[in-house]
């Protein structure tokens, strides 16, 4: 009962300090974009069958690989209208993927208040860093946001909040939210001679939030064309590339708990996509922008012929473009000149496994020193460490972390994007060529958008047994997880085969670790901490904690 006191009385002084400072962000609940200079009806949706409907200014479809397929035009609000009616069921399975869990973790109206009051308070600066033309396309779309989860926020301000979650998902990097790889090759480092760019985006939030991918052909009133890797409710940009062979992706760089948010970085990318055509003109663009995270842009040009890296944060800025190379790297840390002395960037390298996963594409881009987007996708698809040493499947330091939400390749110089399609990068790399998608002022619903000849096949792994037992591991990692945290029982067989189902990965011996240590199972525990030490652990910290269980159990055992 005290604890429930002291509980709620910290919430009303949280709430009371917000109720003060509310003044502070009464402007920005009151912001909404100015929609009188559009004269744009709601759209009308037409369904052609449960997976492919069409309406005046676009189209969506689902391909066989289960990508979805969507073309959209016109000026802001009528993007954003035809997006959110587009997409309106897609968008409602984003928005309970990631805030379903709130309404449980949250239960309290007292508290509920609180989140609402704080979200304000933290968002109170956002809107004065996106550009009009931005919060309209929002706008547009969040009339179609589901009423669920108005405790949280009302719909607009809702889904212009949600375009930080990933922000805050990286600034939240240690908890293992990301880890994205990227790396480009050009001149004698491919097969043509042509620009070549890989990446994976690792930003898991659970496996519903990655199963409705959109690949979206935006054709805006003003600016350049573009498609992007995306989901329901979600304008920015996170892999994209314009019909000028501009190609953006973002890696995160080691970042604070941000205090308030400012520019969102996929709003950054998104405008650097629509209105930039070069790596200066994109630089120019970011220079303009205040971040809230630390982020690298990854940045390739069919005009210049190269890649280039804008590392911001939100007290600096650099770009790494180092002349006489044909190749880039990128993983989790900055490169530039800029953050030589930075000392989170140096710390942040010396404990993640950014470092690793970096020495890693090196390794196997001088194995393939003539890169095709067929050995792109290899690279992307590689789960194995240095030197091709066994790490165990879903380890962090492999580039293949069988959790990315997409895997994607570019060729600028030719305007062709290939997409991975499910499970994780293991689908089939879908095709698209941008001159053809774009090369007609409509295109038809009725046919995919693909070029399906040039499509890269399914990766074999996912039919081994090697895999469905990597599956096993990941529902009996759960169970564990579970177990610890509820502080039940789990039997032993269980504990023995998240063990099998896994042999090479170090946390499934630390997870039956901290399962026996929590039971006082003292001497099985030291045995599996001791198994954890022998493998290919992701993080120093990591090392640092198994390290810390071992020392602690040798003492209690009098060993």
């Amino acid at each position: 009962m005290l604890k429930i006191v002291y509980s709620n009385r910290f919430f009303f002084v949280l709430l009371l300090f917000f109720t003060i400072v509310s003044c502070g962000v009464s402007k920005s609940l009151r912001d909404v974009p100015n929609i009188e200079q559009y004269e744009v009806e709601s759209p009308k949706r037409i369904k052609i069958n449960d997976s492919t409907y069409a309406s005046k200014n676009g189209f969506i479809a689902k391909n066989r690989q289960g990508l979805w397929e969507m073309y959209v035009e016109g000026n802001p609000l009528e993007i954003g209208l035809t997006t959110g009616s587009l997409t309106q069921e897609l968008f409602h399975k984003q928005e309970d993927a990631l805030l379903s869990k709130v309404g449980e973790m949250v239960p309290s109206k007292v508290k509920q208040l609180f989140l609402r009051k704080f979200l304000a308070w933290f968002n109170r600066k956002m809107y004065l860093n996106i550009k009009d033309e931005f919060k309209t396309e929002i706008y547009g779309i969040s009339k179609y946001a589901s009423d669920d989860y108005n405790h949280i926020a009302e719909a607009y301000r809702r889904v212009l909040y949600l375009h930080g979650a990933h922000d805050i998902g990286h600034a939240l990097q240690d908890l293992a939210l990301v880890g994205c790889s990227s790396f480009a090759a050009w001149g004698n480092k491919t097969e043509d001679g042509k620009l070549i760019i890989g990446r994976n985006f690792d930003f898991y939030v659970g496996d519903e939030f990655a199963k409705e991918k959109i690949i979206a052909f935006v054709s805006p009133d003003k600016g350049f064309k573009f498609m992007s890797v995306t989901w329901g409710g979600m304008i920015g940009v996170v892999s994209g590339m314009n019909d000028q062979g501009l190609t953006v992706t973002i890696n995160a760089g080691k970042s604070k708990i941000p205090l308030v948010a400012k520019t969102p970085i996929s709003i950054v990318t998104r405008e650097i996509l629509q209105y930039a055509a070069t790596i200066d003109e994109a630089v120019a663009i970011a220079k303009k922008r205040k971040v809230f995270v630390s982020e690298s842009i990854f940045i390739g040009s069919a005009k210049d012929k190269k890649a280039a890296l804008i590392e911001v944060s939100p007290e600096n800025f650099g770009v790494y473009d180092i002349p006489n190379t044909n190749q880039l790297i990128c993983s989790n840390h900055f490169q530039s000149a800029a953050y030589a002395h930075d000392e989170k960037n140096q710390k942040h390298i010396l404990e993640s496994h950014s470092k690793y996963r970096y020495l890693r594409m090196e390794e196997l881009l001088d194995e393939n020193p003539k890169v095709t987007s067929g050995i792109a996708v290899n690279i992307l698809r590689n789960k194995e460490g240095l030197d091709n040493k066994a790490i165990g499947y879903g380890n962090e330091k492999a580039l293949n972390q069988l959790m990315a939400h997409h895997g994607i390749v570019f060729k600028p110089e030719e305007l062709l994007v290939w997409v991975s399609s499910n499970p994780y990068q293991l689908g089939e790399f879908v095709a698209y060529d941008l001159n053809e998608v774009f090369g007609f002022k409509r295109k038809s619903s009725e046919t995919s958008l693909s070029k399906t000849n040039l499509n890269i096949a399914k990766d074999p792994f996912q039919f081994t047994q090697t895999y469905k037992d990597y599956q096993k591991y990941r529902n009996l990692k759960q169970t564990v997880l579970t177990a610890l945290a509820s502080k039940v029982r789990v039997s032993d067989n269980t504990l023995m085969a998240l063990q099998k189902s896994n042999p090479e990965n170090w946390e499934a011996y630390y997870l039956v670790g901290k399962y026996y240590y929590e039971n006082k199972f003292y001497l099985a525990a030291l045995n599996a901490f001791k198994k954890a030490n022998t493998k290919e652990i992701s993080t120093q910290v990591d090392k640092e904690n198994n390290k810390r269980y071992i020392r602690k159990l040798k003492r209690k055992l009098n060993l």
